[in-house]
């Protein structure tokens, strides 16, 4: 099977972890980016996209010519490639939402395109929800062998952290204003008064991806606070590793912790720091990799590819888009 896939920002983790479990899985990629590089990273609103509205015309003119070539079908991962999946006459498409695109600014956007897509697949059953039309949730995968439990001790001695103290892992940079790290500063203060062991507050700011699993490994706990996710890669890739997990009630992190010790969520600050006191003065592994094991990506793949086949066994494109419909910036206009 030959797949042209349409994506926003092919550096990230996850998109290379899909591509390699493809592709093992034998499929033939063909991958192309949206011109011109994403300043979402450098800003406050990090997670959405921020290219010229001239760039996405670049990319849906690219994807139009090479929708004649030997393709199978167009895959387009985030919202903000599928106008430009869609926009060519050939190939069917299958639409991936990740989350922010969905739950953002370009939700309206995200909704039209999934509408006439082929097939859609979001990552959590509460962006399933959202989209409200029927869908495939398939979290991404993970690495289950980069991500593995190792002793946490040794882990610290090679990071140089105290093992006297107990450490809080917040597993995104300061900024990004919708994961709300001043409230997991607020919480760590609390707990430092709650235990007789110092608390430290580690940031993953400037942390190479091949060294987050001994970041994850030192930890005594896991601190999410976002205001909203669809399903943390960040969580699943702490269960892999055995770490507890203290998070706001987002996405579908309950869910994965529900069968987790110790884990759990909470709505509010007090909720956060009683559950995060608890399992610092504990200082205990959890059994989290026995919840995400199904998550490795040759799994995964095989879930990908399984959308993919029943796609290209329909046939052409699905009917809506045989039809002339409405531009997105239409639809994204409406309430």
């Amino acid at each position: 099977m030959r797949v042209l896939r349409l994506v926003t920002t092919p550096d990230k983790t996850f998109f290379a972890g899909e591509t390699a479990a493809l592709e093992a899985a034998g499929v033939d990629l063909t991958t192309l980016p949206v011109p011109g590089e994403n300043t979402a990273h450098s800003t406050a609103a990090a997670g959405s996209d921020y290219r010229s509205p001239v760039a996405y015309v670049r990319h849906a003119v690219s994807a139009f010519r090479r929708s004649f070539g030997d393709y199978d079908l167009v895959h387009a991962n985030y919202g903000l490639t599928g106008p430009a999946a869609l926009a060519q006459p050939n190939l069917p498409v299958v639409l991936t939402l990740w989350g922010s695109d969905l739950m953002g600014r370009y939700g309206p956007v995200s909704r039209w395109c999934a509408r006439r897509a082929d097939a859609a697949i979001v990552m959590s059953d509460e962006m399933a929800g959202l989209l409200g039309q029927p869908c495939h949730v398939i979290p991404h995968g993970i690495d289950l062998e980069r991500f593995s439990p190792r002793p946490p001790d040794g882990a610290r001695a090679e990071l140089g952290w105290s093992e006297d103290a107990r450490h809080v892992f917040f597993p995104y940079p300061r900024k990004r204003d919708v994961k709300d790290f001043p409230r997991a500063v607020r919480v760590v203060a609390r707990v430092r008064e709650r235990l007789d062991a110092p608390v430290e507050l580690h940031v993953a700011e400037g942390i190479p991806y091949d060294r987050m699993p001994l970041h994850v490994n030192a930890a005594d706990a896991l601190l999410l606070t976002s205001r909203r996710e669809g399903m943390p890669n960040t969580v699943k890739e702490a269960l892999a590793c055995d770490l507890p997990v203290v998070s706001t009630d987002v996405g579908d992190v309950a869910a994965w912790l529900e069968a987790v010790e110790p884990s759990t969520v909470g709505e509010t600050d007090d909720e956060l720091v009683d559950a995060l006191a608890g399992i610092l003065a504990r200082r205990e592994r959890s059994n989290g990799r026995e919840a995400v094991r199904h998550l490795a990506w040759p799994r995964v793949a095989e879930q990908i590819l399984a959308v993919y086949r029943s796609v290209v066994d329909d046939g052409a494109p699905g009917p809506d888009r045989a039809r002339s419909p409405e531009p997105p910036s239409s639809i994204a206009r409406r309430p």
